[in-house]
């Protein structure tokens, strides 16, 4: 059975109330968590609920927020598979104005201007782009909410891109393709409204860093701790930007094996040894970013390419590995990897 959009979403369904329920627990837990902030003075500090009300749980601000866009997007595409009222009365006692306030006030404060960039901004502003592309009164409401933070953020982004000299192919947080390729869905809904600066931001620096690579050396991924390839995180962005034709070109110079299943590395899934520590827990995150981003370049081609069939087989064998670690291993785990199956299956 080919692993297109039809067979992911039918997984997605079947599995949604479990994702659900995974990233609820998740996003209300408060502890272990790893707080970020930068001191400037001595203690005593605050906690991070304290200076993260809307976003405390799943161990870190960014996996927080990762994990209500998945339960949102779980909301919007299967609300007849869901557990709606545990689900809507967690957001809702979240996403407050009082708690908004206060995850706003944070990143305003210049000692924290580049905190959680770019990968937890990206992921803020898709979960404010599908809270605001939701048709319910609800989405409405908290997408009204959490605009201001959004609104911050999505300026941030725009003037930290247009300052970047390089951008950072990294297979961790600060891959820089990655955290714009969570925040395009937005920038173009920002653009659509009148204020097109993040998505010309975006396109700008995506044609200078990347426009012009060619034989990406793949072939030396993945490092042990990474949650995304450098590589098809740059691909799956560069998917987005360019036109379908000048996109097959682009990645024909960038990956130019890849009909052949080559470099074998890249198409191998990533073998995680201990579900329980943290960095190797990294790559399952990256068998299913790989997955997902294997199976949206595939989308994006001309329906005949060469190249679909084996991505899409190669999405389908990182999928088995990882999928059905989304819960009962660890909370190394437990605590961001719905996210990241969300995103491949929906």
């Amino acid at each position: 059975m080919s692993f297109n959009r039809e067979t992911r979403l039918t997984l997605l369904r079947e599995r949604a109330g479990h994702y659900v329920n995974v990233a609820r627990d998740g996003i209300t837990r408060e502890f272990p968590v790893m707080p970020a902030f930068v001191a400037t003075g001595p203690g005593p500090y605050p906690s991070h609920r304290e200076l993260h009300p809307a976003f405390y749980g799943c161990f870190d601000w960014h996996s927080c927020v990762a994990m209500q866009w998945a339960v949102v997007r779980l909301l919007r595409l299967s609300p007849d598979k869901v557990p709606l009222a545990r689900a809507r009365g967690t957001l809702n006692d979240l996403l407050t104005d009082a708690n908004i306030a206060t995850e706003t006030a944070f990143f305003a404060d210049p000692n924290h201007r580049s905190l959680e960039r770019p990968y937890g901004w990206g992921w803020l502003l898709a979960l404010h782009h599908e809270l605001s592309a939701w048709d319910d009164p609800d989405g409405r409401r908290w997408a009204r909410t959490v605009e201001p933070l959004a609104d911050l953020l999505a300026a941030n982004f725009a003037r930290w891109l247009g300052v970047m000299t390089y951008p950072q192919r990294t297979g961790v947080h600060s891959n820089t393709a990655f955290g714009m390729s969570r925040a395009y869905d937005a920038a173009r809904a920002r653009a659509a409204g009148g204020d097109p600066r993040l998505l010309s931001a975006i396109h700008e620096s995506a044609h200078r860093w990347f426009a012009a690579d060619a034989d990406y050396p793949a072939r030396f991924e993945p490092s042990g701790a990474d949650f995304l390839s450098a590589a098809l995180s740059e691909a799956e962005l560069m998917s987005r930007i360019l036109d379908t034709g000048f996109f097959s070109g682009w990645l024909k110079r960038f990956l130019p094996d890849i009909e052949h299943g080559m470099p074998g590395e890249l198409f191998e899934p990533a073998t995680v040894a201990d579900a329980s520590d943290g960095q190797i827990a990294h790559l399952h995150g990256l068998n299913l970013s790989r997955a997902w981003a294997f199976a949206a370049i595939a989308e994006r081609l001309p329906a005949e390419d060469s190249r679909i069939a084996p991505m899409l087989m190669a999405a389908e064998r990182h999928a088995a590995a990882s999928l059905p670690r989304v819960s009962g291993s660890n909370y190394a785990v437990e605590h961001w990897l719905a996210a990241y199956a969300t995103l491949l299956l929906g």
